[in-house]
Order: C-alpha cells, then structure tokens, then sequence
C-alpha cells in the first residue's frame, strides 16, 4: 500500500471493508493507542465488549515510521483541517484510545484538551494515565502477594495515599490552573513532582514524609500566593471545577503525572513493603522446625517463585473497582450503545 494511500486510511474505509465481509462475520473495530505498552491496558478494556458481532484490533497509529505518542494517534485521525473534520478520520469503526494527561482537568482550554473531550471516537482514562491505574491503592496490597506470596498487611496502601493525596491537593491546584492559563512556565508539572516526592518514607514512620510533603506544599504555596496576588478567586474557582469533575482531595494521586507516581512514589515504597514480607516469610522457614535439607529446598522453591515489583504493578488490573475507570467503560458503551448497526 503506497503511503498516499495509508495516509488516506479513515473510518470509512474500515466501515466499507465491514461491507463487503459476509453478514455473519464479525464487524472490526480499529482503536489506535499510543505506545506498545498501551495495548495491554486497552485490550483488557476493550474485551469486555466483544461478542459474536464484533471485534476490536488494538494498534499504533503507524506500521511504517514507527511513530508513536498521543500528539501523532491525534494528529494523524483527528485531522480537523480535512473537509470532514475530525469525521475524516474517525468515525464508526475507527476510534482513538488515549491518556487524559492535563486534558481532562482542561476542560477544553486548550486546541488538543477539545480533541479529546468532543470527539465520539476519541476515549481516555479519565486519570492522567495508564500507570495512575495500575498504582490504584486499594490493589496494591494484592500486588504484594503477588510479589512475595505473602498475604500479611503490614502496611495501609489506602490511608498512605489518601493522606498523601490531601497533602499534594493544594499545590495540585496551582498546578492545574497554571496549565490552564498558560502559567505552566513559572509552575510546572516537573515542579510539582520535584515538590511532591516522598524522599525519606519508611514503613514504620510514613507520616515523616507526609510531614515533609506538606512542608514543600506550603512552602511552594505561599510562593505562588506572593508572586499571584489576584489569583484568588481563579484558585477557588479550579478547585471547584475539579471537585465538580469528581477529583477530591482524597484521590489526588489518580490525577498527577503517571511516571511520576509509579516511578517515583509507588515503586519504591511497594519495594520496601515487599521487602519486609519477603524477609519475614524467608524468617519462617529458616525457623521452621524441619531438617536443614527440607528447609533449604522450601528457601530455594519460595525464592524462585518472587516477582519484581515493578513488573507485578504493570500487571496490576485492581483498578478495574475504581470510579475513573467506571466512567470510561461506560463512555464506550453509550458510543457502541449509539452506533447504528443496522447494516451489520
């Protein structure tokens, strides 16, 4: 196929192949997605709607330059310069499955945060990304055991990032309105990590570095306070709009930068909490009251059956409990629940 014509690919062109296939198959469904560790999450999303008259096919926006990214899946299908519009590209059999990122918290400030909120074919994960998923607190205690075999809490996932959450929420705020506003050059999301890593954590005393997280908040506040003096009323009316959105103090965590959260925040705790169980089921065997040969075959079974922490997370599907991910299943059920099937 000559690149003219790739180029020229649109939902049309899937809906006229569905056509011409032979009434009992399968009408194909195409959902582009932005990189090769998308298509996990999203094929996990998508399965739940296929049935005997249709089917999705999770891919990248191109086979031939390897590009990847959320700016080329909406660049490359919602060509708004096209007589069409974005229905040039997307349409029926065609969709576009991305991150939130800011957009969601934009509200349509900006060109990119309208593409992904006004168009019928473009979904996305409400929280600012796929990691923000897989890092869902009340799942994490699950990732644990999956990690070390070991199913005793010694740690509260949910109250950590609860508390974490209220102490980010303030400065979260400032970070969504500079976006907004176009501010994000003297506060931005690197800022806001930087000021929100909890350097210091320990199982046995999580709340010094809640107590240091606070610190940085306020301090980077009254900072931004001095150098906005009139931003009061516009800071009142984000955080209404993100309350509004369904973003509480509470679950702040879902909505910051994904990296940041999974690489940064989550990572290294999950590593020490499953550091601690290894170590005390390891203890339980070496304590245990077997023969030495008995117990060194058990040790050597045990530790060849631990995960890495990072890769269990990845494979962490506990967010599907959550209100965000709710949200977007039900937005693919009212675009299939609209589609016209008459034809099929």
């Amino acid at each position: 196929m000559s690149k003219g014509l790739k180029d020229n690919i649109n939902s049309r062109y899937f809906e006229a192949a569905n056509a011409l296939t032979s009434k009992r198959a399968r009408r194909r469904i195409v959902a582009y997605v932005e990189a090769y560790d998308d298509i996990y999450f999203w094929r996990t999303v998508l399965s739940d709607f296929e049935d005997d008259t249709r089917y999705f096919e999770v891919m990248l926006p191109s086979k031939v330059n390897l590009t990847r990214g959320k700016k080329s899946v909406l660049m490359n299908f919602l060509d708004t310069q096209g007589p069409q519009g974005a229905e040039d590209r997307l349409g029926r059999d065609m969709i576009a499955c991305v991150d939130a990122d800011y957009d969601f918290l934009m509200q349509g400030a900006t060109a990119q945060s309208r593409r992904v909120l006004q168009s019928p074919y473009v979904f996305h994960t409400y929280v600012y990304a796929i990691e923000n998923y897989q890092c869902y607190a009340p799942s994490l205690h699950n990732v644990c055991v999956a990690v070390t075999l070991n199913d005793h809490r010694i740690f509260d996932f949910t109250d950590y990032f609860r508390q974490f959450s209220e102490a980010c929420y303030p400065l979260f705020i400032w970070s969504v309105w500079a976006y907004r506003n176009g501010r994000h050059g003297r506060f931005s999301l690197t800022d806001f990590n930087r000021i929100t890593d909890p350097s210091g954590f320990t199982i046995q005393n999580p709340e010094v570095s809640l107590a240091n997280i606070r610190r940085k908040v306020g301090t980077k506040v009254r900072e931004l306070q001095r150098l906005f003096p009139d931003n009061k009323e516009a800071y009142l009316k984000v955080k209404s709009d993100l309350l509004a959105l369904g973003i509480t103090p509470q679950t702040t965590y879902l909505y910051m930068q994904g990296h940041h959260l999974f690489d940064t925040v989550v990572a290294p705790i999950l590593t020490k909490v499953c550091n601690l169980l290894r170590q005390e089921r390891q203890n339980e065997i070496y304590h245990s009251q077997a023969h030495r040969m008995q117990k060194r075959n058990e040790m050597s079974c045990y530790e060849n059956s631990l995960q890495d922490v990072k890769v269990m997370l990845k494979k962490n599907t506990g967010y599907v409990a959550s209100q965000p991910f709710h949200r977007l299943k039900a937005d693919i059920a009212a675009y299939l629940g609209n589609g016209d099937d008459s034809s099929d």
